[in-house]
């Protein structure tokens, strides 16, 4: 079966779960914190589809990676277990992503991205915050990131959109319109 349907499936049943057990929060803040286990550490999938570990030492995982020490919630358990024992473990990023994805658009929160070449401040930050919300009509989910490759200016990503204001690609550009031009003359 492919990985989008399957996810999404598994994804939409667990959202009209939680939202009739009124879970739906406790839950996001879990999936954001797997996500971020599964982004920070890419052994973890692999580790995931071991055939060696069981499902109880492969349940342990998931709720370290999503809680840490602190236990899991009844609901979030119980979702893993059931995606542990139909073997469906290799599409359990998928399932993450998809599951915060139709939790933000249900809650209408938008994910937006700052890629900067030096750190901002915080005062920056909350007024990029509430313009993009403002011009969202929804609450928004900033994150910031440091890049020194850029050179100068940013990145901002929001939602499906990019807008690329960076010293390094302006750079680029000016390059290839030199580069373009040379070919019309040789």
């Amino acid at each position: 079966m492919d990985i989008g349907i399957v996810s999404m499936r598994y994804a939409k049943a667990l959202m009209e779960y939680a939202k009739s057990m009124g879970a739906e929060d406790t839950l996001y803040k879990e999936f954001c914190m797997l996500d971020r286990s599964f982004r920070k550490h890419p052994d973890l999938r692999m580790a995931l589809e071991n055939p060696i570990l069981t499902i109880r030492e492969k349940l342990t995982l998931i709720c370290t990676a999503a809680v840490g020490d602190a236990p899991a919630g009844r609901e979030f358990a119980r979702f893993m277990t059931l995606v542990l024992k139909n073997r469906r473990e290799n599409f359990l990023q998928y399932i993450c992503l998809s599951f915060l994805d139709l939790y933000r658009k249900d809650k209408h929160i938008g994910v937006g991205k700052l890629i900067t070449a030096v750190p901002v401040s915080q005062e920056v930050r909350e007024r990029i915050h509430d313009s993009a919300s403002s011009l969202l009509h929804a609450s928004m989910e900033l994150q910031t990131e440091v890049d020194p490759s850029i050179e100068g200016g940013f990145i901002f990503d929001i939602n499906d959109f990019r807008l690329d204001a960076s010293i390094a690609t302006q750079l680029k550009k000016v390059k290839q319109q030199f580069i373009d031009r040379n070919r019309r003359i040789v």
